[in-house]
């Protein structure tokens, strides 16, 4: 059984229910006092509060999202290098959950798919939603603008999905002409099992690369996507927000617009990222966006970064940056009363995130 399948769940609070009947009827049985009775009465406490723990860790997990899988909590990952043949390889396709969802004309696709780096020699899974637009008749040459979707980290690609809902707003925001219609690509944001946060590190995980090039070369090539620089936007929040202001600072020639919902603004070095840059401290200097806008040129990127009055960490450095962008780059904000960091707040700033997107790019 999966990890956040209700069936598991069920289980294991099924067990923790007959775990606490147990105990209940037992401890009468073991009130004396040998060793044995001793062990036993410990035994069944720890028995219960195992349970009663992973009850409310699969709970938590199943909400929020935080681990896909097994494969996700053993801190295992599925990427491999890119071989020859498709940089797109669909693994399924599913409906989004939206009206009409069922006929792709009306609701649009989403396929389940693992990207092929040519330059990072890797590879990692997402998800692709296709806009219904994609299939209607009469746009069967019709490219789109596209856009790179990011999770967290720790956090699963299906985030994105039901949590955060992007295929389902991006949905909605189109048919009330708000926006013109995109392709996203929805993943999270790493190439390893550690949390790379979009640094090439040296012999390690090209995620700069990947991320910064591989993405809309290998998309592109399995879809009617725009053209990188043009068409191109990344989206993502808390460290798949500082990913996308990363990606749109240092690779204008591919992503013309960057959005950070509550993002950081340089890497975190902890246990789950690892050593990132190896003594490069030109490197690691790089990796500071704010000391990048200060000391490095500005390409012609939009940015949009977004944080709260209360409740956000991220408010100062938030209009450090803003006030540190220069011509011909150009940066908005959004700055809410109240807020977190939050799939509620992330919620209220998607929707005219994606609109601010999409009146930053072109489609061919």
């Amino acid at each position: 059984m999966g990890l956040t399948s209700s069936a598991f769940l069920a289980c294991v609070v099924l067990c923790t229910a007959l775990a606490f009947t147990a105990t209940i009827w037992l401890w009468p049985r073991l009130a004396r006092g040998s060793w044995r009775r001793v062990l036993g009465r410990a035994g069944l406490l720890v028995g219960v509060q195992v349970f009663l723990f992973a009850s409310v860790g699969l709970a938590v997990n199943r909400d929020m999202l935080i681990y896909g899988s097994w494969a996700d909590l053993a801190g295992r990952t599925s990427q491999e290098a890119s071989r020859a043949g498709a940089a797109v390889d669909v693994q399924g396709r599913q409906a989004p959950d939206v009206p009409g969802g069922g006929n792709p004309t009306v609701g649009g696709v989403i396929e389940k798919v693992t990207l092929h780096g040519e330059r990072s020699r890797t590879a990692a899974p997402a998800y692709v939603y296709l806009p219904p637009e994609y299939f209607q008749k009469g746009n069967e040459r019709r490219r789109f603008p596209a856009a790179v979707v990011l999770t967290g980290y720790p956090g699963t690609a299906e985030n994105l999905l039901k949590g955060l809902r992007y295929p389902k707003t991006a949905w909605t925001q189109a048919r009330q002409k708000k926006m013109q219609p995109m392709i996203l690509v929805m993943m999270r944001p790493t190439t390893s099992s550690t949390n790379t946060q979009c640094v090439d590190v040296p012999g390690g995980a090209l995620s700069e690369s990947f991320f910064g090039t591989d993405i809309p070369k290998a998309v592109s090539s399995a879809y009617r996507a725009g053209t990188p620089g043009r068409s191109w936007a990344i989206i993502g929040d808390s460290t798949g927000g500082y990913c996308a202001l990363k990606m749109a600072l240092q690779h204008p020639e591919t992503y013309a617009a960057g959005v950070g919902l509550s993002a950081d603004y340089k890497p975190e070095i902890d246990a789950d990222s690892g050593d990132l840059f190896h003594g490069n401290k030109d490197e690691e200097k790089r990796s500071d966006l704010l000391w990048h806008l200060a000391n490095r040129p500005q390409g012609k990127s939009s940015f949009l970064v977004t944080t709260s009055l209360q409740g956000e960490s991220n408010y100062k450095p938030t209009q450090e940056f803003v006030k540190a962008v220069k011509d011909p780059a150009r940066v908005s904000s959004i700055t809410l009363d109240h807020g977190g960091h939050s799939f509620n707040t992330w919620n209220r700033e998607i929707p005219p995130a994606l609109v601010w997107t999409s009146g930053r790019l072109t489609a061919d």
